[in-house]
């Protein structure tokens, strides 16, 4: 849930047909990534919902270096909200999204669970299906790097370097 989000349609995409390193990398689809997660994650008991909210908002937002300006409903921060209905259903298409792109990697699959009102810093910009963005609004998040947990995670991953497990070869009968 923490990666690139990149619209490229299916033109573009085809810049690669003849040669696959010329494909623009990533696709769309952070339009339908929490709803696709709620399904194949909490519906089918995978995730909690506190682990949900952990690993589309806390998490990602750590993982960015970004917290708790993000992830977080604390003083200070910027106040992103989602109101999430864990029972509405719908059906991800192309034809509905908000994404400037020809198709959708998710296109057909009914997912449970759908954002119903969202703010961003405050100002509602998501109501019932309705997007109410201002072009322009946006600004840019400082993203230091090294976040906090790295220095564990350059540990862990030290620790966990394979080592070769000397034996002598195998003499046995073979089947």
């Amino acid at each position: 849930t923490a990666t690139d989000h990149c619209c490229f349609c299916t033109n573009q995409k085809a810049a690669g047909a003849e040669d696959f390193r010329k494909i623009p990398n990533g696709t769309g689809g952070v339009e339908d990534r929490m709803s696709v997660l709620w399904s194949h994650g909490v519906e089918t008991g995978k995730l909690t919902p506190s682990e949900f909210v952990a690993v589309t908002s806390t998490n990602a937002a750590k993982i960015f270096n970004i917290f708790p300006q993000k992830g977080a409903v604390v003083a200070g921060a910027d106040a992103d909200l989602v109101v999430w209905d864990p029972r509405a259903t719908r059906v991800i298409s192309a034809a509905t999204h908000h994404q400037n792109i020809d198709f959708n990697v998710y296109e057909g699959m009914e997912v449970t669970g759908i954002p119903v009102f969202t703010l961003s810093r405050g100002a509602v910009v998501y109501d019932n299906g309705e997007l109410n963005t201002v072009r322009g609004a946006g600004r840019y998040v400082d993203r230091p790097c090294y976040p906090s947990y790295w220095k564990s995670q350059a540990r862990r991953n030290s620790l966990a370097t394979p080592e070769k497990v000397e034996r002598a070869p195998y003499s046995g009968p073979v089947a």
